[in-house]
């Protein structure tokens, strides 16, 4: 098979990564790929949001199955694209993104179909907006309905902060167009884990279960990132519960998104909070999570590449998954001053060294290759992913093979998995 991956980073890197084992792997592209990418795929100097340039390509190629990594382009409608130019692809079309593409739509899917979710309002007007913050109290959750980066979530210990908020998204615009509208919703208590499932708009198979760290720094604490880390499985996500989560989140959501007419295929994330009254659902994403995606692929057992090509054709009901018992761990090593200003273009050495760590795989994300030397091109720039027969051993190893990295400019967490250990993981 021919398989074209769009997009630029760590999560594109994994998918390349393990699609590139495949033995129905043929000619493997990324567009526009990285430094890493370019290791297992050629990189094809085309914008993941150029729809028309990608569906162009991947006619003239005669591509197989385009593998669409971010959220924007499926926003954007490339699913429908291709499969107007008779290209299968890997995804949920513009009708289905929606679920990311819009907090108020899912928050209004939730009520509809009883999918246990926080109690929420939706606003257009400010000054409602402040009224409701005013009427439920603190703390609260203040989130930019459109996408965001996977920043657009803001967690309100006070009034206060929650109405400075509103005034962030909806009068000052640091999120653009995605804060047309904001979702304020209840602060649920709990533990929050990634579920992932392979939908084919009739089947769900489930996942691995995953768990990131969204702070920048250790303990948690620090601004909201795009994930400076992530572990699998999550200990908190027992069997019992993830059938649970099968029933009464993933099903019904299923069900609903073909019963409004919009059947879904591609991955289905569901961000859960884990609370004394059962799992609940945060938010949805209609693609792999970043960093989670790096764990997962790492974990992944069975044939990646068969799998998403079934999602995209209708057959999971023929696909059987399995996965490695090892657990797999990711540390994202980002350029200081992120999510804040960073600085691009400089040089990270020693990458080699750190591949040389057992059980350890160095996934690009913001890099790019300039002659021999590699440099950062992004705020989140590796994602130094280990296997580890427990999350202790998983951590070590990555640590270990940070710890190989020369790069000054650079900075990691120290903490990734702390709660998986404290449990005895």
């Amino acid at each position: 098979m021919n398989v074209l991956v769009v997009g630029t980073g760590g999560r594109e890197h994994a998918l390349c990564w393990a699609i590139s084992k495949s033995p129905k792997c043929g000619k493997l592209y990324c567009a526009p790929g990285n430094a890493g990418i370019a290791t297992v795929a050629d990189c094809i100097d085309i914008d993941a949001e150029d729809v028309p340039a990608l569906v162009a390509f991947a006619c003239d190629k005669r591509i197989d199955l385009v593998v669409v990594g971010p959220e924007a382009p499926l926003v954007l409608g490339l699913v429908n694209d291709l499969a107007a130019s008779g290209i299968k692809a890997f995804g949920p079309t513009r009708d289905a993104a929606i679920l990311e593409g819009s907090k108020a739509f899912m928050k209004d899917l939730f009520a509809k179909y009883n999918i246990p979710t926080a109690a929420y309002g939706r606003f257009t007007d400010h000054a409602d907006a402040v009224a409701y913050v005013q009427e439920k109290g603190a703390p609260i959750v203040v989130k930019a309905s459109g996408l965001a980066a996977g920043k657009g979530v803001i967690l309100c210990e006070t009034e206060d902060q929650a109405i400075q908020a509103l005034d962030q998204i909806m009068a000052d615009r640091v999120f653009g167009d995605a804060g047309d509208e904001v979702v304020v919703e209840e602060f649920l208590e709990g533990e929050e884990a990634s579920f992932f499932a392979l939908v084919d708009g009739k089947t769900a198979l489930p996942l691995a279960s995953a768990q990131d760290h969204k702070a920048a720094h250790d303990g948690d604490t620090g601004p909201n990132t795009g994930g400076m880390g992530a572990y699998s499985p999550a200990p908190v996500v027992t069997d019992v519960l993830a059938r649970e989560i099968m029933e009464t989140i993933i099903q019904p959501t299923l069900e609903g998104m073909a019963a409004e007419g919009r059947p879904y295929t591609g991955v289905l994330f569901a961000g859960l909070m884990i609370t004394e009254e059962g799992p609940k659902t945060l938010e949805f994403n209609v693609r792999f999570g970043d960093p989670e995606c790096q764990v997962l692929m790492a974990r992944w057992d069975s044939d990646v590449l068969e799998a998403l090509d079934a999602a995209a054709g209708g057959q999971l009901a023929d696909i059987e998954l399995s996965w490695k018992e090892d657990t797999a761990m990711v540390v994202v090593m980002a350029a200081n001053g992120y999510p804040g200003a960073y600085v691009k273009g400089t040089e990270i050495k020693r990458l080699e060294e750190a591949n040389k760590v057992d059980g350890v795989t160095v996934l690009h994300a913001g890099t790019k290759a300039d002659g021999d030397r590699i440099l950062s091109a992004g705020g989140r720039v590796l994602g130094v992913t280990a296997l580890g027969e427990s999350v202790s051993a998983a951590q070590t190893r990555a640590y270990e093979a940070v710890d190989m990295v020369d790069w000054p400019d650079g900075f990691c967490r120290r903490d990734i998995g702390w709660r998986a250990i404290d449990r005895g993981g």
